[in-house]
C-alpha cells in the first residue's frame, strides 16, 4: 500500500494471474536469456582475461619489462656505469646485459633460423625464468670461453639433439679465407634445455655466455648490446620507461615490452572487443523477448488501462508500469546472470578437470597447446561493465511498449467491454 502505483501494479504484471500464464511464460524465458548471456559474457571474458594473463607472463619471463639500447650504433661501452645508474631506481629489481644476434643452427642435414643471446649466467636469473623452466642442464654450464649453449625443448626437437651433443652455429658474417669469403662458423656443445611454454622462444632462442657471444659476432671486449631490465609492476613499465628516458644520457633510448610485443597484445584486445559485441548480441535476443512479452502484454490489459486512465492515471503513470516490468525481467536476469558468471568464472580451473576426469577427455592437450589448462581472471570491472549494459538494454526495450500503452484512448479500449 505504501508502493507507487506504478510500481505496484508493474509488479503485480510480472506474475501469473488466471489469463496471462503464457505471458508470464514469455516473461520467464526472457529473463533466463538475460542470465545465460550475462553469465556467458563474464564466463568468457574471465577465460580470455586468463589466457592473456598467462601469455604476458610466459613471454615477459623472457622479456624484459623494460630495455635500454644506444640509438648510434648497437653496442653500449659504458654498461656497467649506466647499469649502476637504473639500479638507483626503486622500481627495478634486476638489471642484465644482453648481446642479440641472428645465427643458423645446423646438425647433419637439419638447418633452423636462431636467435643467439649472449648473457651473463650469474645475472640473467633477475631478469628472466629461464634457470626456473630448465629441464636439464643449468645456466652455470655457460661459463666464458666454453662455447656452451643452452636451447629450447622444440628446437632440440627438431635438431634431434641431447645434452652434451655437438652442434654448428653460422652467423650472418663472413671470413677472408684463401678460398674466398666464407661464412662465420662455430661448434657448441649443448649443455641445457629449457621450456618456457612459448613458441616464439622454445623454436629459436639459443643462449651462451656473453664473452662468447661477443667473440662470435666480433663485438669489441667489455661491449654489449643493451640492458634487460625487470621492475615490480610490469603494468608500470610503459611509465617507468618514459620517465627512464628523460633520466638518461644523451644517445640512451628505453623501451619497454608493450613497444616489443604491441601487435601481439593489440590483437588480443581487439579479440575481447569482437568477442564483446557478439556476446551481447545474445542479451539484445533476451531484449527482443522483452518487447514481445510487454506487446502482448498492452494487448491483453487494454480494458485495465482503460479503467486506470478514466481513474485518473496519466499517461506517463501508465507508461512507467509497463517499464516497471520490464525493468523487474532485466534487473532479475541481470542479477542472476552476474551471480552464475562470478561463480562460474571464480570456480572454472576447478570444473573443468573435473569434466575433462567425468567424460574421460581433454580439452586443451599438451600435446598442442602451449597452455593446457583453462585459466580463468575475473576482472570487475568487466562484471560492472557487463551488467550495466545489460540494464540498459533491457530498459531500452521496454520504451516502445510502454510508450503504446500510453496512447491508449478509454473510450476504444472499452467499446466491445
Amino acid at each position: 500500500m505504501f508502493k507507487p502505483l506504478a510500481i505496484y501494479i508493474g509488479m503485480r504484471y510480472t506474475r501469473a494471474k488466471r489469463r496471462n500464464h503464457f505471458i508470464s511464460f514469455i516473461s520467464l524465458i526472457s529473463m533466463l536469456s538475460i542470465a545465460v548471456g550475462v553469465t556467458a559474457m563474464i564466463t568468457i571474458l574471465s577465460v580470455m582475461n586468463g589466457f592473456e594473463k598467462e601469455l604476458r607472463l610466459r613471454m615477459l619471463g623472457m622479456s624484459p619489462h623494460v630495455f635500454v639500447m644506444s640509438i648510434f650504433d648497437d653496442t653500449l661501452s659504458d654498461w656497467r656505469l649506466l647499469t649502476d645508474q637504473v639500479k638507483q631506481h626503486p622500481e627495478v629489481t634486476g638489471v642484465a646485459p644482453f648481446i642479440q644476434g641472428q645465427a643458423m643452427i645446423t646438425r647433419n642435414q637439419n638447418v633452423y633460423g636462431t636467435l643467439l643471446q649472449g648473457v651473463i649466467p650469474e645475472l640473467e636469473p633477475e631478469v628472466s625464468v629461464v634457470q626456473e623452466k630448465m629441464l636439464g642442464g643449468s645456466l652455470d654450464e655457460l661459463t666464458s670461453g666454453s662455447f656452451n649453449i643452452l636451447i629450447g625443448e622444440e628446437l632440440q626437437r627438431s635438431l634431434n639433439v641431447q645434452i652434451g651433443d655437438q652442434v654448428t652455429l653460422v652467423v650472418p658474417q663472413a671470413s677472408v679465407t684463401p678460398v674466398g669469403l666464407v661464412p662465420r662458423m662455430k661448434r657448441m656443445t649443448v649443455r641445457g634445455v629449457f621450456r618456457v611454454g612459448m613458441h616464439e622462444f622454445d623454436s629459436s632462442l639459443v643462449l651462451m655466455h656473453m664473452d662468447d657471444a661477443a667473440k662470435l659476432l666480433r663485438l669489441p671486449e667489455d661491449t654489449v648490446q643493451g640492458l634487460n631490465i625487470k621492475i615490480q609492476d610490469m603494468f608500470a613499465a610503459p611509465q617507468f620507461a618514459s620517465k627512464l628516458r628523460e633520466a638518461l644520457p644523451a644517445g640512451y633510448r628505453a623501451f619497454d615490452w608493450s613497444y616489443r610485443h604491441s601487435n601481439f597484445f593489440k590483437a588480443i584486445k581487439m579479440e575481447k572487443r569482437v568477442m564483446f559485441v557478439i556476446l551481447t548480441l545474445i542479451i539484445m535476443v533476451a531484449a527482443f523477448n522483452i518487447v514481445s512479452t510487454l506487446v502482448m502484454l498492452v494487448t491483453d490489459k487494454q480494458a485495465d488501462i482503460a479503467i486506470l486512465r478514466t481513474l485518473g492515471a496519466t499517461p506517463s503513470t501508465v507508461m512507467m508500469i509497463f517499464v516497471v516490468q520490464g525493468v523487474i525481467i532485466g534487473l532479475l536476469g541481470t542479477g542472476l546472470g552476474v551471480l552464475g558468471g562470478v561463480g562460474l568464472a571464480s570456480n572454472i580451473e576447478t570444473l573443468v578437470p573435473a569434466i575433462e576426469g567425468l567424460f574421460n577427455v581433454k580439452f586443451l592437450s599438451s600435446d598442442v597447446y602451449y597452455i593446457s589448462d583453462v585459466p580463468s581472471d575475473l576482472r570487475w570491472a568487466d562484471v560492472y561493465w557487463i551488467g550495466i549494459n545489460s540494464l540498459l538494454i533491457s530498459l531500452v526495450a521496454t520504451l516502445y511498449p510502454a510508450f503504446r500503452a500510453s496512447r491508449t484512448h478509454p473510450a476504444e479500449a472499452l467499446r466491445y467491454e
